[in-house]
């Protein structure tokens, strides 16, 4: 995995069987434009291959660090985030976003747009549950809304810059 060019700073958002195209492409050029990796948890609801990811991806798509994984069991096998590097997002999540850890190392966990996240998930990481308030106007934020809140908050104070300044 790559570390992000802060040093010490690595960002790692994880869509757990993400089902809409577009949110997905949507997510991995926020992704690109933070500097963070973007693993996608199977099944997926669309092929990597549809124009839809990457309409949303604009021609950003083939420049996101990508990884796609079979399961989550194996994801958290192999990546092995320790608890304390680990951000869960669900509407029920005990604690705000921005209350979230904000070490070098952080996977941001968030789930389909239809079911959330999975219940063993987040039996296992209980102290890592965060929402981002919203009102009872919506039900839910979209997907790629969350990711672009929840991502950029993790990285306040990390000595991100804008590159475009010029």
């Amino acid at each position: 995995m790559e570390c992000d060019a802060r040093e010490g700073v690595e960002r790692h958002v994880v869509l757990v069987s993400p089902e809409v195209p577009w949110n997905t492409g949507n997510a991995g050029r926020t992704c690109l434009g933070a500097g963070a990796t973007l693993h996608l948890i199977k099944p997926l609801g669309f092929s990597l291959d549809s124009a839809q990811v990457k309409r949303a991806g604009l021609d950003y798509w083939e420049h996101v660090d990508l990884h796609v994984w079979d399961s989550l069991a194996v994801f958290l096998e192999e990546m092995a985030p320790d608890s304390s590097e680990v951000a869960l997002f669900a509407k029920l999540g005990s604690r705000p976003f921005w209350e979230m850890p904000k070490k070098g190392r952080l996977f941001l966990f968030f789930g389909s747009e239809t079911s959330g996240l999975p219940a063993a998930l987040l039996e296992r990481f209980p102290h890592a549950c965060f929402h981002i308030p919203i009102t009872r106007g919506v039900r839910c934020l979209n997907l790629s809304t969350s990711v672009g809140i929840a991502l950029y908050e993790s990285l306040k104070g990390t000595g991100m810059s804008h590159e475009w300044v010029g």
